[in-house]
């Protein structure tokens, strides 16, 4: 009597192999998803709208695609080169200011809640916390340590500069796009935040030279179009919080009674 064997099948039949991320796109991606890691919230318990989701992707990306076409149509003030230092300064200004307004606007609204709302809103402030100081250490090297290394170390501060200088970019993105990881605090904080940092960079902006020679209706619908449409946006994510979720800014803040 022979005895037969049946031939050895896996339980699992093995799936593709992954794909491996060339080295070269890791480098070039690692100050971006540090920015992304350090500035996007982390509760796990947080209210995920995939709707509020979308829409600020759509208004950040109609936003940039607006700012191309404005500087592709029409002609510089003054050279390429001239235009990226302006809108570097800029972007340092408005993080310095940033680092001003968001943590006095957050304490407010922890401080106005009733209790025990401080003290539970305290307990959350880490993931803020974290936000502010990278932004401030950001700040920091790019006003200061960055122009030290480049005087006595030429190659060092190059090296250091493709790093920080796009992390940086990101940074004052992200923090502004998140509103200082606020989600972490409470949900209704972003879209009570968002207009007030962007309306507070509008103003900044008047007194500002515009990077191009457009006509003056142009000039004034760029400028005014990021603080009106961040503010419709968020009006539009409260009541969608509201309906949808039952999160108010009362019940937030303990006054519901």
């Amino acid at each position: 009597m022979s005895s037969h064997r049946p031939a050895y099948r896996p339980a699992h039949p093995p799936g593709p192999a992954p794909v491996r991320t060339p080295g070269w796109v890791r480098v070039v991606r690692a100050p971006f998803d540090l920015a992304a890691r350090i500035h996007r919230p982390g509760r796990p318990d947080r209210i995920v709208d995939e709707a509020i989701r979308r829409a600020q992707i759509a208004r950040t990306a109609i936003g940039l695609l607006a700012g191309f076409w404005l500087v592709l149509s029409y002609p510089l003030r003054e050279g390429a080169g001239g235009v990226v230092e302006d809108k570097f300064a800029e972007v340092l200004v408005s993080a310095g200011l940033l680092l001003v307004i968001g943590p006095l606007a957050l304490g407010a609204f922890v401080l106005s809640a009733r209790p025990p709302g401080p003290a539970f809103y305290r307990a959350r402030l880490r993931g803020p916390a974290t936000a502010i100081g990278a932004l401030l250490a950001t700040v920091l090297v790019m006003s200061y340590g960055l122009p030290y290394a480049g005087t006595f170390a030429f190659g060092l501060g190059a090296i250091a500069g493709l790093f920080f200088i796009p992390f940086a970019l990101a940074s004052a993105v992200l923090c502004v796009h998140h509103a200082f990881r606020t989600a972490d605090v409470h949900e209704v904080l972003p879209p009570l935040l968002s207009p007030l940092l962007v309306w507070s960079l509008f103003f900044v902006q008047l007194f500002d030279d515009a990077p191009v020679s457009a006509p003056l209706a142009v000039r004034v619908l760029f400028l005014l179009a990021p603080p009106l449409s961040v503010t419709a946006l968020s009006l539009w994510e409260l009541r969608r919080l509201r309906v949808r979720h039952g999160v108010t800014v009362r019940l937030a803040l303990g006054r519901q009674g």
